[in-house]
């Protein structure tokens, strides 16, 4: 008897519970309409944000307090809260992609993998959002307060609103997808691919990674703000050795 496209495998209800048998084409086609759905949601988003970009915009200069802002060019404004939109719209609309994701990848994972897909999802979007408040409180006013007092007896501070704004938001999202290490390392754990002593064996070149990331990931030169970033990225790694360690993973035998 064939089995149909959308039926669960004959053997579903044993390793792989939510199997089903499609083409390459039928995959494909699902993929692109997921995809579709999930840039429609950030283009819903995008458009919520937009009719609030204003006060979004006052909300990320407040770190910069006393500092002049000015339109350089024609139009900067409008492109700024675009941008601003965007980010703003992607935030709102990643539940929704996260759901997109995992439904197209949920029917070919095994029981215990399924398992780990709800922790993961849920820390990843806690961490995320940890990210953002930690760049926000921590890193977007120390690397402002370094920028604005070098200099400030020769210069006076008059900046670019686009430069401003691109300069924090590349700080925040970069500062979030940095939070999502200990994520990462409780799968590699759950799926027995390394283990916690592993993982702390290696804490000098995670030291001197997270040095080399603080110093890509910020958009400024001031040590300060590398510092604090990859401070936190060691922090957050000895957080996930931790907790690979009380979730008592072990590395599978070849």
């Amino acid at each position: 008897m064939p089995v149909s496209a959308t039926a669960p495998l004959p053997h579903a209800d044993n390793e792989f519970p939510g199997e089903v048998e499609l083409t390459l084409v039928e995959h494909l086609e699902e993929l692109r309409w997921r995809v579709l759905r999930s840039l429609l949601a950030v283009v819903i988003g995008a458009g919520l944000c937009l009719l609030f970009v204003r006060p979004l915009v006052r909300w990320l200069e407040m770190p910069a307090a006393g500092i002049r802002f000015l339109q350089l060019a024609p139009g900067e404004f409008l492109l700024v809260s675009l941008k601003v939109a965007g980010y703003a719209g992607l935030t709102l609309a990643l539940p929704w992609v996260l759901f997109e994701l995992l439904a197209f990848v949920l029917p070919g994972l095994t029981r215990r993998e399924r398992r780990l897909v709800a922790p993961a999802v849920a820390g990843s979007s806690l961490l995320f959002l940890a990210g953002l408040a930690f760049a926000w409180w921590a890193l977007v006013p120390a690397a402002l307060r370094f920028l604005v007092s070098y200099g400030a007896d020769v210069v006076e501070p008059i900046w670019s609103i686009e430069r401003y704004l691109d300069f924090v938001l590349l700080l925040m999202v970069a500062t979030a997808l940095a939070f999502q290490l200990p994520v990462l390392q409780l799968l590699l754990g759950a799926l027995g691919l390394i283990d916690a002593p592993t993982m702390l064996r290696a804490w000098r070149w995670v030291v001197l990674g997270s040095a080399l990331a603080g110093a890509v990931l910020t958009p400024s030169t001031d040590p300060i703000t590398m510092l604090l970033l990859g401070g936190a990225i060691t922090a957050l790694y000895l957080v996930g050795v931790g907790l690979v360690a009380l979730s008592g993973s072990r590395p599978a035998r070849a």
